[in-house]
Parts: structure tokens; C-alpha cells; sequence
């Protein structure tokens, strides 16, 4: 399994947009055979910061729904709802994977 580390930096005037943007996604992992974990939003944090998780079987299922979502039009609509938002300065995707009990 790999998880992919999202860390955003928000518009902080944007957060609601940036939150129906996250709403989005949620399925949309799901519906190319990922595992969303969710996303995590400004708190007792920077106002700027936002983090998600996701997961896929490996790396090349993750390259896969990469490539089908750049076709996908529930995908492209994200894409265009947070760019028309103004919601996100910049991202950066960290590939890990987990250590569970046992292994």
C-alpha cells in the first residue's frame, strides 16, 4: 500500500471553498480504488495549512487513477471549482508507507 501526503497552503479568505473542494474528492478517490482518510483544516494551526491522506494498493493503482482523473469529468470539475476559487496557493504530495503492527 502507499498513502499520499497532501499539504496545502490555502487562500485563508477561501477556506469554505477550499472545504467543498475537499467534499469533492472524498468520492472521487473512492470511486477509482483508493481509500480517502480525509482531509484536515486549519485548527489551533496555521490559518494557511490544510493536510489530506489517501491510499491506494501501490504506486502504480495511485499512477493509474492519476491518469483516468485527468479524463474524468467529476475530476475536472474539482480541478476547475478550486482554480475559479482562488482556494489553493500551492500543494505538496508526499508518497509513504505504513508500518502496521506485525509487519
Amino acid at each position: 500500500m502507499i498513502t499520499c501526503y497532501v499539504q496545502y497552503e490555502l487562500n485563508p479568505s477561501k477556506i469554505s471553498e477550499f472545504e467543498d473542494y475537499a467534499r469533492a474528492w472524498i468520492p472521487l478517490v473512492t470511486k477509482f480504488g483508493g481509500t480517502h482518510h480525509g482531509y484536515y483544516l486549519p485548527h489551533e494551526s496555521p490559518n494557511d495549512l490544510a493536510v489530506c491522506l489517501f491510499s491506494f494498493p501501490s504506486l502504480a493503482d495511485y499512477e493509474a487513477y492519476r491518469i483516468k482523473s485527468l479524463t474524468d469529468s467529476e475530476c475536472q470539475k474539482a480541478y476547475k471549482f478550486a482554480e475559479d476559487m482562488d482556494c489553493i496557493r500551492r500543494y505538496d504530495r508526499h508518497f509513504l508507507r505504513p508500518l502496521e503492527t506485525g509487519d
